[in-house]
C-alpha cells in the first residue's frame, strides 16, 4: 500500500515522493524513495499497482491514454481503470498499456444505494466486450442523464442559469455526473469552486438535489459476476455498513478495498482483518479523478503489490482479457 498525502515536491525539478510498499504477503510496510525522472526500463522492477483510477469516460479529467501514460511515467507496474457506470475507457487504456508494456486492469465502479446511503461496487477483469454489461451500464448512464436534466431544471428554477447542453459538453461523451454540473455552475459564476457548488446546490437536501436511480449492491454484484468479473466493495470506510459485508459475501463479493485515499491507517488495518476473515482479496487504489477536480488525488498515491492483481485474475471467471491491439 502506498500513501502520499503531501503531493509532489519541487515540481520544476526532480520531485521525490515517499512510497509505502506492502509486501506480497501484506505483512508490513517498507519505505522507499523514487524520483520522477527515473523510468523503469526493466518492468520486473515495477511492483506497485493503483487499482482505482477514473478517466474522462466518466468524471475524471485525464483521458484513458493519459492515465496509463502517467502510471507508466511514475513507475507503476499497472493501473486499474474504474470509471463510474461505464467501460468506454477500457479499450483505449488497454491499447495504451500494450504499447507501453504496463498492466491495465479492466474495471468499473457501479454506484449503488443501501437505505439512505451510497455503496460503491468495483468490478475487476470484466469482459470489455460483454454485451450484457454494456446494456446494463447504458441503463445506468441513461438514468444519470435524466437525473442531470432534472437537476438543471431545479437549478434554473432558483435562478442558477446553466444549460444541459453545456453539461453534456463538459462530460464530452462520458457518463454524465454531478461533477459536470458543478463545473458548469463554477463556470457560470454561481460558485467559487466545485466543492462550493456541491455544498450549495448538489448535495442531499440542497436546492438542486435529485435522488438517483436506485440500484442495490446485490444487483451490482450480479452484473459484475455475469460479466466475468470479480466484485469488490469500494472504500467501505466511507459507507460505514460493515454489518452488510457477510450478506454481500454470500451474494458473491470476492474483494474489499482495504487501502484508499480516504481511509485512515486504522481503517485499513481493520479492513485487512475483515478481508482475512471472509477470504476477500484486499485491494487498494487512489480513487484519482485527475487534476482540476473536486479534490486532486494523484495517480499512484495509494497502491498495492502486483500480487493482488494476480489474485484478482485467479478469481475471475477467465484468466486473461482480450488483446485489444
Amino acid at each position: 500500500m502506498l500513501t502520499n498525502p503531501s503531493a509532489r515536491l519541487n515540481r520544476e525539478h526532480r520531485w521525490v515522493r515517499k512510497i509505502c510498499l506492502a509486501s506480497a504477503s501484506l505483512c508490513g510496510p517498507i519505505w522507499a524513495m523514487e524520483t520522477k525522472d527515473r523510468i523503469f526500463e526493466d518492468m520486473s522492477e515495477r511492483r506497485l499497482v493503483d487499482l482505482h483510477v477514473h478517466t474522462t469516460a466518466s468524471d475524471g479529467t485525464l483521458s484513458p491514454e493519459e492515465v496509463v501514460r502517467e502510471a507508466y511515467q511514475i513507475g507503476l507496474a499497472g493501473v486499474g481503470i474504474a470509471d463510474h457506470d461505464t467501460i468506454d475507457g477500457l479499450v483505449p487504456a488497454m491499447n495504451a498499456g500494450n504499447k507501453l508494456g504496463i498492466v491495465v486492469v479492466p474495471g468499473v465502479e457501479i454506484n449503488t444505494d443501501y437505505g439512505k446511503d451510497e455503496l460503491h461496487m468495483l468490478g475487476y477483469y470484466i469482459d470489455p466486450n460483454s454485451a450484457y454489461i454494456r446494456e446494463r451500464l447504458q441503463q445506468l448512464r441513461s438514468a444519470r442523464a435524466d437525473r442531470a436534466a432534472k437537476i438543471v431544471d431545479k437549478l434554473k428554477a432558483i435562478g442558477v442559469n446553466i444549460s444541459m447542453d453545456r453539461v453534456r459538453e463538459l462530460a464530452d461523451g462520458g457518463a454524465i455526473g454531478r461533477p459536470h454540473i458543478a463545473r458548469a455552475i463554477v463556470e457560470a459564476g454561481y460558485a467559487s469552486s466545485m466543492n462550493a457548488a456541491f455544498g450549495k446546490y448538489l448535495v442531499r437536501d440542497a436546492p438542486g438535489y435529485v435522488p438517483r436511480y436506485k440500484l442495490t449492491p446485490f444487483e451490482a454484484i450480479e452484473i459484475i459476476r455475469q460479466s466475468g468479473g470479480v466484485a469488490v466493495l469500494a472504500h467501505p470506510g466511507l459507507s460505514h455498513h460493515d454489518e452488510l459485508i457477510p450478506e454481500l459475501v454470500r451474494a458473491g463479493l470476492e474483494g474489499i478495498e482495504v487501502y484508499h485515499s480516504d481511509h485512515t491507517p486504522l481503517q485499513s488495518r481493520h479492513y485487512l482483518k475483515v478481508a482475512e476473515r471472509y477470504n476477500l482479496i484486499p485491494t487498494g487504489g487512489s480513487d484519482s479523478h485527475g487534476p482540476n477536480n473536486i479534490k486532486t488525488i494523484e495517480i499512484g498515491s495509494v497502491t498495492v503489490d502486483i500480487e493482488i492483481v494476480k489474485r484478482l485474475q485467479a478469481r475471475a471467471s477467465r484468466t486473461s482479457v482480450p488483446d485489444c491491439r
